[in-house]
């Protein structure tokens, strides 16, 4: 037994936060988020306001601090950002956590959402 919950995080500063999932408005409270809790799905927003730490400062903390959920998503609409967060993760990340190019499928979130009930 003694096992963590597991937590599902968004990271967005605009958009609406997905059922069962806790919302990280910026870089510095994803962080926070990382450190403190374990993470089963991450989903990274790039762009987090202007002048903001963005979502690549969310993975090269994880790079520096090995933090690693078990499962990563790029919702950003940034393109360019999507490339950079996916190239250190892809570098960087062990093997047994699962990388995703893109955002998470409806499937997923329905999941999530029905775990959560």
């Amino acid at each position: 037994m003694g096992n963590k919950a597991v937590n599902h995080l968004y990271l967005d500063d605009y958009r609406a936060c997905p059922a069962g999932f806790i919302l990280a408005r910026n870089a510095e409270e994803c962080k926070l988020m990382l450190k403190e809790l374990t993470i089963g799905i991450l989903s990274l927003d790039f762009d987090l306001g202007y002048g903001e730490p963005t979502g690549l400062d969310v993975v090269e903390y994880m790079v520096s601090e090995q933090i690693w959920p078990q499962e990563v998503y790029l919702h950003t609409s940034s393109n360019h950002g999507r490339m950079q967060m996916y190239r250190l993760l892809s570098q960087h990340a062990p093997m047994t956590m699962e990388l995703h190019y893109g955002p998470m499928p409806d499937e997923v979130k329905d999941r999530v959402a029905r775990q959560a009930e």
